[in-house]
């Protein structure tokens, strides 16, 4: 069934200013920054373990549950297989991971994390909460569930919108 956008209030562009949404002061540029220096913070927490931020979202989705199959890891982080496989490929050779064939369907490839992984799953979570607590400072915890239920809703507008104008494309 096909998503469907919320409704909002008719002067909600006049009243984000979102008629002028662009340059500088745009919500997808502020978006694309903060990004950017999230990212940035994150590589550089990473850096001294050989680890990029992709190894870091498959770590978390091993270290949560270990075993899963490629497939699993890929819609859980939005990725393609050919992106996935390349990740992958990297992780084993430093070391941080192991595949193997599912028992009961030759067709599945698991992810198993190694010692080394499991280690860093004790060492590096604290550091990235420690960086999260400096990056919520001065922000209210009511303000922050706002913007994220805000955010979650642009998301999912986002998603619409792109399948809406992929359709449009196609006609």
């Amino acid at each position: 069934m096909p998503r469907q956008r919320r409704d909002t209030e008719p002067n909600a562009q006049r009243k984000y200013g979102l008629q002028q949404s662009h340059g500088p002061r745009a919500m997808g540029y502020r978006v694309k920054v903060l990004s950017m220096l999230l990212s940035r913070s994150l590589q550089q927490s990473l850096e001294r373990y050989d680890l990029t931020s992709f190894h870091w979202l498959v770590l978390n989705c091993l270290w949560r549950e270990d075993g899963l199959p490629v497939s699993t890891i890929g819609e859980k982080l939005q990725q393609v297989g050919g992106t996935m496989t390349g990740v992958l490929d990297r992780m084993e050779r430093r070391g941080l991971i192991v595949r193997e064939r599912d028992l009961e369907d030759r067709r599945v490839w698991r992810i198993w994390l190694t010692q080394k992984a499991k280690e860093l799953g004790k060492t590096l979570p604290p550091i990235i909460r420690q960086s999260r607590s400096k990056l919520y400072q001065g922000i209210d915890a009511a303000d922050f569930d706002i913007f994220m239920s805000v955010l979650e809703q642009l998301i999912e507008n986002a998603a619409i919108l792109a399948e809406e104008t992929k359709a449009t494309a196609s006609d």
